[in-house]
């Protein structure tokens, strides 16, 4: 029930900023010059427990790759739907991908994460290439990705 709540408390923030407690929060991820193509991002969140709690955005739009995001895939068992209308190009490398989501108050200092799963062709996959808590504390904190992103950033 408490993951359904959670689950329910950010899609409404992302579909119905104005019914819920919810703040327009800016994740800006650079990308490494790593030499490949286009990179796949699967941006989503899990709660303290670490139980998925939704899907925020998806970098690339062929869904036949979506299973080289192997941590976002096994938590939605490979769902398209879980992405409905929150899709986006991939991203080259050496490139920067910003987006702006309305995301729940209730999601920060809450003990939710915020994960990235990455994925370039003929490259190997780069499963919770970055795992972020959602604290005000690190707002505006650059993070290190593991292979493909540079740096992820989010801001209030």
């Amino acid at each position: 029930m408490k993951s359904l709540l959670a689950t329910l408390a950010l899609t409404t923030a992302l579909t119905l900023p104005g019914l819920a407690f919810a703040r327009p929060v800016t994740l800006t991820t650079t990308m490494q010059s790593y030499g490949g193509r286009g990179a796949y991002l699967a941006f989503y969140v899990t709660d303290a427990s670490g139980a998925y709690a939704g899907s925020l955005w998806m970098a690339g739009g062929k869904a036949k790759y979506y299973k080289h995001l192997s941590d976002w895939a096994a938590a939605t068992g490979n769902d398209p739907a879980q992405i409905a209308g929150i899709t986006g190009a991939s991203v080259g490398a050496g490139r920067s991908l910003e987006i702006t989501l309305d995301l729940a108050d209730a999601l920060f200092d809450a003990g939710y994460t915020l994960h990235v799963d990455a994925a370039v062709e003929d490259m190997r996959d780069s499963p919770n290439e970055i795992s972020l808590p959602l604290t005000s504390a690190a707002a505006g904190q650059p993070v290190s990705g593991r292979r493909y992103i540079d740096t992820l950033t989010y801001s209030f």
